[in-house]
């Protein structure tokens, strides 16, 4: 029990300082911003809302200025049975990328984070 407490205590202030030191948006010209929306409609990241790691990506997607759907694996039933029936196993953060009718499960904080890094960089 007081290791629980310890863990949400730990999440919640990694939250907190995330908020607090979140990086500035890039900015784009309207269109290219336009195409960039266009391209993340394909894009969801399965995460846990406290989780270290997805806080790491969370932080890139925020830097990048590309707006991905994020699914609650921990909390939303549904999201998690997904996770795990399509993408394998319930392990985040996990990048799903929908193109050209073929979806990919992308896991591990670094690799999405350079995945994210190459296509939308400026």
């Amino acid at each position: 029990m007081i290791v629980k407490a310890l863990r949400v205590g730990l999440g919640q202030l990694i939250v907190f300082a995330d908020w607090a030191s979140r990086p500035a948006k890039l900015k784009r010209d309207p269109a290219a911003q336009a195409l960039v929306e266009q391209q993340a409609k394909s894009l969801s990241l399965y995460q846990f809302h406290a989780c270290p790691f997805c806080v790491k990506t969370r932080r890139t997607l925020h830097r990048l200025n590309v707006p991905v759907t994020l699914r609650d694996a921990k909390n939303n039933e549904q999201d998690r049975q997904t996770l795990l029936t399509e993408g394998g196993k319930v392990k985040v953060p996990c990048l799903r990328i929908e193109e050209d009718g073929k979806t990919t499960w992308m896991y591990e904080s670094k690799v999405i984070i350079d995945y994210l890094n190459k296509r939308f960089a400026a």
